[in-house]
């Protein structure tokens, strides 16, 4: 084992005992997308709040300062109907992550969903950044599978579930993977959310 690893590996459990304990978070900017009706404006209020609230549509982009586990999010809500989405450009300079959020009951909207997500996917201010993908609903009686989901999206292979003990960019160009969740009953997001800080420094 090399000296170098120790010594980051000792420097990785010091900051974990300190996140513990409330002193260090890591910071990062990150946009909340998806369309209309998907839930994003609940998950920002529940993440902000730990509570569900139920959200007008979101006319006009706004951010919250959020913590989240060893997480310091800067995160911002831009709306997922028609005129909002040609606002999300003017948001993607230095991002560091993207939370993409899908409605899984509503099979009829999958290919637009999946229109948007190919088409921050292929941004080059977006290269490289994580992608959170949440299938929110998942409650209710008629949302789709993960498979489902995953299939519907062109998300058959994504990153991979576990955790690594540190992000390898050589593994895969821009990390990816599909959570479910419901937003309401506090289920999902948060094995999601710490999928996702392993890639922010």
């Amino acid at each position: 084992m090399s000296s170098e690893f120790r010594m980051s590996s000792v420097w990785d459990w010091f900051y974990s005992i300190l996140a513990s304990l409330g002193l260090y978070h890591k910071n990062a900017k990150i946009l909340f997308l998806g369309l209309d009706n998907a839930g994003k404006t609940t998950l920002l209020r529940m993440l902000k709040d730990n509570r569900a609230v139920s959200a007008e549509p979101t006319l006009h982009p706004n951010s919250e300062e959020l913590i989240v586990g060893q997480l310091k999010l800067r995160a911002f809500d831009l709306g997922g109907h028609e005129t909002a989405r040609r606002l999300w450009g003017d948001y993607t300079t230095t991002v560091d992550a993207v939370v993409f959020v899908v409605d899984a009951m509503d099979r009829t909207r999958f290919p637009e969903a999946k229109r948007e997500l190919d088409n921050l996917l292929s941004s080059d201010e977006l290269r490289g950044i994580p992608f959170l993908v949440l299938g929110n609903k998942i409650d209710m009686p008629a949302a789709v599978s993960e498979e489902e989901l995953k299939f519907a999206l062109g998300l058959q292979d994504t990153y991979g579930k576990e955790v690594m003990e540190s992000y390898d960019e050589r593994r895969v160009a821009c990390p990816i993977e599909v959570f479910m969740c419901s937003v309401v009953r506090r289920m999902g997001y948060k094995d999601a959310f710490d999928w996702l800080s392993q890639f922010l420094t």
